[in-house]
């Protein structure tokens, strides 16, 4: 398989190019384009319960889109719910990657991907103590919401990220959760809550934007547009403009 991406970083799309016979997995919905060459199938990929655990714990569709090339091969382009940038990582034998929910957008059909407990450590994070891990052999598509950074963590480097900025680091990185103020009252005047620790050495990336507050930023500008029982453009605006 081979993969090229384009439009980056705001609103990048990558084009599965697939040799003859060859299939790929990807994300329910993620389809933009194809070749009648491909067949198209979706299914509950590992059964029911796995299916079930994958959407109710790790934030991915209960069902999973695969892609088959004929004889003839052909190609497929994917691309992400959010306006950002996608990153083509290689998943090797014994490297696992680890994946936030809603990260995971394609791959190669020698990558499994399955929803694990991440421990206690991940209960309050952005995966809710649960997280993608894939591993296999093969190419896999990331998508984020902004652009993405790819950060090379030395041994014994660390760095502190606010964890609606991550998406994926390699599984010998080591990541730890702690509240980034020292207080509940200092939480919500500094507006941080919870960050991640992440120590080298391994690979660790990270979106340029936070998802979470952009869906807090449209609830909030929605609420106050509909307040007092106007909806009007105008008022639209004014929520938006007025949130502090």
């Amino acid at each position: 398989m081979k993969i090229s991406v384009r439009n980056q970083p705001s609103f990048a799309v990558a084009r599965l190019e697939m040799g003859p016979n060859e299939k790929v997995r990807a994300e329910s919905g993620a389809l933009m384009a194809t070749t009648p060459t491909v067949a198209v199938a979706a299914k509950a990929e590992g059964g029911m319960l796995k299916s079930l655990k994958r959407a109710a714990l790790g934030g991915e569709s209960f069902f999973i889109t695969s892609y088959t090339a004929s004889e003839m091969g052909g190609w497929v382009d994917v691309a992400a719910f959010l306006p950002g940038d996608i990153k083509v990582v290689d998943v090797n034998p014994g490297q696992a990657w680890f994946v936030q929910k809603g990260s995971w957008l394609a791959s190669a059909e020698q990558v499994t991907v399955d929803t694990k407990w991440g421990g206690f450590k991940n209960m309050f994070g952005s995966e809710g103590g649960f997280i993608l891990r894939a591993e296999g052999q093969g190419q896999m598509v990331l998508a984020a919401y902004g652009a993405i950074e790819v950060w090379e963590l030395q041994a014994g480097q660390t760095v502190t990220l606010d964890t609606g900025h991550m998406v994926a680091y390699t599984e010998n990185v080591d990541m730890q959760i702690r509240k980034v103020t020292g207080g509940l009252v200092q939480t919500f005047k500094s507006g941080e809550g919870l960050v991640f620790d992440f120590t080298g050495p391994g690979q660790l990336l990270v979106q340029t934007r936070n998802p979470n507050e952009f869906l807090g930023f449209i609830g909030a500008a929605i609420g106050t547009g509909n307040s007092g029982g106007g909806s009007s453009g105008a008022d639209f605006l004014g929520g938006l403009l007025g949130r502090d």
